[in-house]
């Protein structure tokens, strides 16, 4: 994932200072407040909005001079703030595993990845059901898809694809995705993923 430019400016702020403070540790509202240079009333305030936002979470309790203190820690929306290497790293595996398997062989150990995600789902006795599964296994790894009914044909499609950065070099990596659909909703599934300047998965499901 990349930092936007709205992240920057929201790690500029006093919230998004507190956020990266706490990436380092857990912190009591005393300690926010020092390394801020403000009132622990100022930090209070910053962190009710923290928290109902789901970026910080307390965490627990620490002795204090008089009372006990909360500690505060990153909460599950903060996460995605920061920028990650993982983009690099896909592509990094995947020009290493091009350079020491066939294409066909390339092309199996994917779908075997995508495979093993696939398997991961809840299952689902309708079609319907096992449609939506797919669904949510694309959204947990980072795509918005929808079901599309046109010409007969069943598609899931996305106007975004979760391996955007590694498509364009790699368009091999859609045999995950297409795979992972295919052993969710137990159907033959055919990628038609548009690999353009800005990639757009597309599957066909096989009605039989």
């Amino acid at each position: 994932m990349k930092t936007t430019k709205s992240d920057k400016r929201f790690f500029e702020s006093t919230r998004g200072q507190i956020v990266s403070l706490l990436q380092g540790s857990n912190k009591t509202v005393n300690e926010l407040a020092e390394d801020l240079g403000l009132s622990d009333n100022a930090v209070r305030a910053h962190l009710i909005t923290l928290e109902r936002d789901h970026l910080v979470v307390q965490a627990g309790m620490v002795k204090g001079f008089r009372k006990p203190h909360f500690t505060y820690a990153l909460g599950p929306e903060a996460r995605g703030l920061f920028p990650k290497s993982y983009d690099a790293l896909f592509n990094q595996l995947l020009t290493v595993l091009k350079n020491t398997l066939s294409p066909l062989a390339l092309k199996k150990t994917l779908s075997e990845v995508g495979r093993k995600f696939g398997m991961n789902a809840a299952p689902a006795e309708s079609l319907d059901g096992r449609l939506a599964q797919a669904l949510a296994a694309l959204k947990e790894v980072g795509g918005a898809a929808a079901i599309v009914k046109e010409d007969g044909r069943v598609l899931i499609k996305s106007e975004s694809c979760p391996f955007a950065e590694a498509v364009a070099e790699h368009p091999e990596v859609c045999k995950v995705a297409e795979a992972m659909v295919g052993e969710i909703v137990e159907r033959k599934v055919i990628e038609r993923c548009d690999r353009t300047a800005s990639p757009k998965c597309c599957f066909e499901i096989g009605l039989t």
